[in-house]
């Protein structure tokens, strides 16, 4: 069976599982489920799978994807009952199906975050927090392939709001995924370079909904 796309969830203990070490948990369960998975041929062959956006170390998601090819036909609402019962605790396949759409065509992630703040008031952090990001420049330092470069993360922000709760403050962003990319993590990395006051002693991102440029929910 071709194109097919898994669409799981990885949250918990499990948001600590390297983008490496996912692909090996995977392709272990497909074995244990008895689920064949597609080989490249050659002298060393590999795995017919591929992820959308692997995520950041310590990173949750509700919308992961990945493609995978199968030996042999099996019903796609059988996957995710087989999966389910040979992966680890906090992965779950969530839905099996052919999919159309290629991963290039992503645009858009919708992301929510924690920001905690041990001896600060976050209802006090809330209006530099909006005032920082409603800037329409936030030229940073960040680390390319070519080295560590001048990026303006602003055009890659199409929406961020910030709520204040106990202890925390609570945000909800609609970031670019491609071109450009821009990692949740990079949010409070502008706040330590530009901002240093308004930085979070520690945040936390759960990617929430996966779309293509035109926001329909990519498939």
């Amino acid at each position: 069976m071709d194109n097919l796309r898994l669409r799981f969830s990885k949250t918990g203990r499990a948001v600590y599982i390297s983008h490496l070490d996912l692909m090996r948990t995977m392709q272990r369960a497909f074995l244990r489920a008895g689920m064949p998975l597609k080989y490249s041929e050659g002298f060393n062959p590999h795995a017919q799978i591929s992820f959308a956006l692997p995520l950041s170390v310590g990173t949750a998601s509700l919308c992961d994807l990945m493609d995978f090819h199968l030996n042999g036909f099996m019903s796609l609402s059988e996957i995710p009952f087989r999966l389910n019962r040979a992966l680890p605790e906090g992965i779950e396949v969530l839905e099996a199906y052919e999919w159309e759409n290629k991963f290039k065509n992503i645009k858009w992630l919708d992301v929510e975050g924690i920001f905690e703040y041990d001896n600060r008031s976050p209802s006090e952090m809330l209006p530099g927090l909006m005032d920082f990001f409603a800037r329409d420049s936030i030229v940073i330092k960040k680390k390319t392939k070519s080295g560590v470069n001048d990026t303006d993360i602003a055009p890659a922000i199409r929406s961020i709001t910030f709520d204040a709760g106990e202890g925390i403050v609570t945000l909800k962003a609609l970031i670019s995924a491609q071109e450009p990319t821009l990692n949740p993590e990079l949010l409070p990395s502008a706040l330590e370079q530009l901002a240093p006051e308004l930085k979070p002693d520690f945040a936390s991102f759960t990617r929430m909904q996966i779309y293509d440029a035109d926001m329909r929910i990519f498939r």
